[in-house]
């Protein structure tokens, strides 16, 4: 049987997400002790038991909901032989408090291009708790002067750093190089990655003529369908901050729907 504690480690290093419940507390008659544990993954599959049945049920819902939600929660519920099953019915009922924590892989903002709009949605992103990388094949653009917030900063052909960067589902890519070219480049590449996320900056021109492109490539359609291209939300913004903001909104929006 696959460990819990060995699995945890596994989906954070894979960038996948689960709930792990622990039973607080169990009075009267509960199927399992206090400390029980059981992981939840957002299939809704699970790795240990808190008893079974449908009280573990109700937990297996909520949880899937904090993994949503990205926050803890503490839940009661009652065991009553009247509400369960018939092979249920040696329970003469009690109670049980849980606690429900999620299992989440810190979440990465890669950046491509080291401009005005990068410096913003760098110092606003590491506010909102995301890890920071930026990638530009300028020195002068991309170094730790510049973006003392980046947690990883690579100054090199956009190409060539694509190896060295670990893109999984809690991995969101924000593509603002300071040309098409490098756009199409990085582009092509990301569509093919596990991110959550994919946004490009650019007119639904540019937009449309780097697609276009990347169709004769033969990139499919289902996967430039990830892209958010023109990116952010649309607030009217015209500052590289405002920018930033309109970015950031939407990354946020992504990360929280279930």
């Amino acid at each position: 049987m696959t460990d819990i504690y060995q699995e945890i480690v596994r989906i954070r290093a894979e960038g996948e997400e689960a709930a792990l419940v622990t039973i607080l507390s169990a009075t009267g008659s509960t199927p399992r002790e206090e400390g029980a544990k059981m992981l939840v993954k957002v299939d809704g599959s699970i790795i240990g038991s808190i008893g079974g049945g449908s009280v573990e049920a109700q937990v297996i819902k909520e949880a899937i909901k904090v993994i949503g939600q990205g926050k803890p929660k503490q839940l009661h519920t009652s065991l009553n032989a009247k509400e369960v099953e018939e092979e249920e019915r040696m329970l003469c009922g009690g109670e049980l408090e849980v606690f429900i924590e999620p299992i989440l892989t810190p979440p990465t903002l890669y950046i491509f291009g080291g401009g005005h709009i990068s410096l913003a949605l760098a110092g606003m992103g590491k506010l909102l708790g995301f890890k920071i990388a930026v990638t530009d094949d300028r020195a002068e653009f991309a170094n730790a002067d510049r973006f003392p917030e980046a947690d990883t900063i690579l100054a090199e052909d956009f190409s060539g750093a694509f190896p060295k960067l670990k893109i999984d589902k809690s991995s969101y890519i924000v593509i603002v190089t300071r040309n098409h070219q490098y756009d199409d480049t990085v582009l092509e590449w990301a569509v093919g990655t596990k991110a959550k996320y994919i946004g490009m900056i650019g007119s639904k021109t540019k937009n449309k003529a780097i697609f276009s492109h990347l169709l004769t490539k033969g990139i499919a359609k289902e996967q430039l369908d990830r892209v958010h291209a023109p990116i952010g939300l649309e607030i009217n913004a015209q500052t590289p901050e405002e920018i930033a903001v309109s970015i950031l909104a939407e990354i946020v929006k992504v990360r929280r729907s279930p």
